[in-house]
């Protein structure tokens, strides 16, 4: 199997399942860009993405709230909600304003643990 176009129709699905998302893009914890649908700044989103999740795991561990789920940004433009895909890969989705938080939730997780499948599978 091919894992990026494993990844990739995971990613499509997703953004048939919740239109109003603008962007998604999954890297290793590490950083490194696995796939993406965003038109710039691809690697950038990457690295920051890997660094924010790295952030987030050691707030839920210093605020012993349980396992990380997510890390949403929320700005006047929009939204970017980050999600642990397994213990290799991160999710990161982009939308605009106005976007309906819950089933961003729902459908982020679920491609979420999706991915993670997959990656065990490889």
């Amino acid at each position: 199997m091919d894992l990026r176009r494993d990844i990739h129709e995971e990613i499509i699905l997703l953004r048939s399942r919740a239109p109003e998302i603008t962007g998604a893009l999954t890297c290793t914890v590490d950083g490194m860009l696995v796939t993406t649908d965003l038109p710039t700044e691809t690697e950038q989103t990457a690295a920051l993405t890997s660094a924010l999740l790295s952030l987030s795991r050691r707030m839920t561990e210093l605020a012993k709230v349980g396992r990380l789920e997510e890390t949403l940004v929320s700005g006047t433009e929009g939204h970017a909600a980050c999600y642990a895909a397994g213990a290799k890969l991160v999710l990161t989705i982009l939308t605009g304003p106005g976007a309906n938080l819950g089933l961003l939730r729902r459908e982020g997780r679920k491609t979420a643990e999706k991915l993670a499948a997959i990656v065990e599978r490889e």
